[in-house]
């Protein structure tokens, strides 16, 4: 073992928990989040407590923590930023609103329902673990100085408020003061931005409609945030009622500790402001109440039918089915999508592939550029895939893999919708090179954004996300040259610790896996997949290349892994970056594109282990990486000789 080894397996160790969170949710299923004690997901909003008038105590947590310390005696504290949109109302005048916190444990003992934000025992006696709380107050309670029923505060370890003010935002342009009432029931939108070079919180909040306020209403500085903070920390919403009825809601949410969070659809929020009660008798109000609904509903089935008649006589009929009610993304009408593209037009097509044709539109709603892809009618692809692509990526929240933003179905026609990205697909720019070269360091930064999505996938998800079609043309590049993972038409879900129910052989070839031909894919036919695009971006060459009209087509993988045999794998870098770049650096890459594809899947190494390598978490291949490359890679090959040694370092200032 080499005096790096050591180092470079703690670092490849302690890496994963670095990984960055960024998420968003316009609406909410009960397995994007933890949920505890009373919290439920409610008609797609968080409901934080019962509703009722007896004590109830709610938390709802995002499953993994963020990252705050790289080590416990580190003295950097990471960054982040949140945006969500809650609810409040209360039976009186004031009742209790609701927390946003950072804690070490989704359950802090012996915490008390009423003023206390299920979050503590009592104002006089701190918690005994890590917490910061940004509480949004509903109650005045002079015992722990409140200046108010309706501020907003800033609690470390105890309810009593660092700093407070009276709920409100200043107005960017006349600068004045607008008091927001947050027990009304009306939506109401909050910004958190926690700077942690500075150690500062800023706190700002709006009407939903109201742009984010240019000045924050509580900003508070204080190098002892530090003491309140552990190296992972829980973040999420608490909330608590005692006897009195509190409606406490979250409707949206988004959160990144990368840069700020992605804005929120609050377009078609739902409102939890109760109708005035009418003076009537309760009997009367019950009769009038069950009149009313059967009218309506005699009227609604009357228009309904109308409608249904109307779309199947004129050949539109666009009947949805229970799936499509399940998930995420927007569904855009087809004539809004027809709109965007030009009618579809030759001018605006991006491409046709196997499972499809794709288009360049933009949406009149807000402008935004994106890509459509329209389903062939005879693909083999299908509504079960279609269904498949839906329910996945609709729910992926990963700055590396493509993010869809709806779809549409008439009749047998099916179209996605997702973000543009200019720069096209990284096959083009190994092959077609249409601008300019993609030079070794955009190569290797590519990877390494790639190998995070995958990871995410794998990982980071609820549920493992087996992708099935990773290729060079499915890696797409954004505006920032930065690599996204897409097309998850072959995505195949199982839950973390089980097994794929499908042998079904599906994907590109040159990139399968050898397994797959009687085993269910994996994880590890993934990392397959992705070493040969690993070994594709270096060399610049197809997995199944003909170099001469003589010659029958062979593999990729299985020239380089001669010259590695031969000791001259850094003969197979593409001629146009290898003056780019140091001997070391090629081999290093290679290397591990070849054992990515090992012919035997358990000596693969995992993908957690990519993105250590990747992103500078290591410097030379992991002993265990190392191991399995020597008796693997040579497999099948007429020399003996296991290549040249395996410690090619590679300068961090390239990735």
């Amino acid at each position: 073992m080499t005096p790096l080894s050591l180092p470079c397996l703690y670092l490849l160790l302690h890496i994963f928990p670095a990984l960055s969170l960024d998420f968003l949710f316009n609406s909410f299923n009960s397995s994007d989040l933890l949920l505890v004690d009373d919290a439920k997901i409610d008609s797609s909003v968080i409901r934080l407590t019962n509703d009722s008038n007896h004590n109830s105590i709610g938390r709802a947590f995002y499953p993994t923590k963020i990252n705050m310390k790289p080590t416990s005696n580190s003295t950097k504290i990471s960054s982040f930023s949140t945006s969500f949109v809650f609810s409040v109302y209360t039976q009186f005048s004031s009742g209790f609103g609701i927390a946003f916190v950072m804690s070490n444990t989704t359950s802090p003992p012996n915490a008390l329902p009423g003023q206390y934000f299920g979050l503590f025992t009592n104002s006089r006696k701190p918690s005994v673990f890590p917490l910061i709380a940004i509480e949004f107050d509903t109650s005045l309670n002079p015992e722990f100085n409140d200046p108010d029923d309706n501020h907003v505060g800033i609690d470390l370890y105890n309810l009593e408020s660092v700093i407070t003010e009276t709920a409100g935002y200043n107005d960017s342009v006349s600068g004045n003061f607008t008091p927001v009432n947050m027990h009304s029931g009306n939506n109401v939108r909050a910004w958190i931005d926690f700077d942690g070079s500075n150690l500062q919180v800023n706190v700002t909040i709006a009407p939903i409609g109201v742009n984010k306020p240019s000045k924050p209403l509580l900003s508070y500085t204080n190098p002892a945030i530090a003491d309140y903070l552990f190296d992972e920390m829980f973040v999420g919403f608490s909330a608590s009622t005692l006897d009195h009825f509190v409606i406490q809601r979250v409707l949206a949410w988004s959160f990144s500790d990368t840069g700020t969070a992605r804005d929120l659809n609050t377009m078609n929020l739902p409102n939890f402001v109760p109708k005035s009660m009418s003076s009537l008798s309760s009997g009367a109000m019950v009769g009038i109440s069950i009149a009313c609904v059967a009218v309506l509903v005699v009227f609604l089935t009357g228009v309904y039918w109308f409608w249904r008649r109307r779309r199947v006589l004129e050949g539109e009929d666009e009947e949805i089915e229970d799936w499509e009610l399940e998930y995420w993304p927007h569904r855009f009408s087809y004539e809004e999508l027809s709109q965007a593209t030009s009618g579809f037009s030759k001018e605006n097509l991006l491409g046709t592939g196997g499972f499809g044709t794709v288009y360049k539109g933009n949406l009149a709603a807000n402008n935004n550029e994106v890509a459509v892809k329209c389903v062939n009618h005879d693909s083999k692809q299908g509504l079960r895939e279609f269904m498949a692509e839906i329910s996945s990526i609709g729910r992926l929240q990963q700055k590396n893999l493509v993010p869809v933003r709806g779809w549409c179905r008439k009749g047998k026609e099916l179209l996605l919708v997702y973000d543009y990205m200019p720069n096209g697909s990284l096959h083009n720019w190994i092959f077609h090179k249409p601008k300019k070269e993609l030079d070794w360091k955009g190569r290797c930064r590519v990877l390494a954004d790639v190998a995070e999505g995958l990871n995410y996938l794998h990982h980071g998800f609820n549920e493992v996300v087996l992708h099935r079609d990773i290729k060079s043309s499915n890696i797409l590049l954004d505006k920032d040259m930065r690599g996204r993972l897409g097309d998850f038409g072959l995505a195949k879900l199982y839950k973390h610790g089980g097994v794929p129910n499908t042998t079904r052989v599906v994907g590109t070839l040159g990139y399968l896996a050898p397994e797959l031909a009687s085993l269910a894919a994996t994880a590890a036919s993934d990392v397959y997949s992705f070493g040969v695009v690993i070994l594709e971006v270096v060399s610049g060459r197809r997995p199944i290349e003909t170099w001469s009209k003589e010659e029958d087509p062979f593999l990729l993988i299985d020239w380089v892994r001669e010259l590695n045999c031969e000791g001259k794998v850094s003969e197979a870098c593409d001629d146009t970056v290898k003056s780019e770049c140091e001997v070391g650096e090629i081999e290093m890459v290679l290397k591990l594109g070849l054992a990515c594809c090992h012919p035997e899947p358990q000596h693969r190494p995992s993908v957690k282990e990519v993105v250590a390598i990747l992103s500078d978490a290591v410097v030379s291949l992991p002993d265990n990486v190392e191991v399995e490359l020597a008796h693997g890679v040579c497999s099948g090959s007429n020399g003996n000789n296991a290549g040249p040694p395996l410690h090619s370092t590679v300068p961090q200032s390239q990735y």
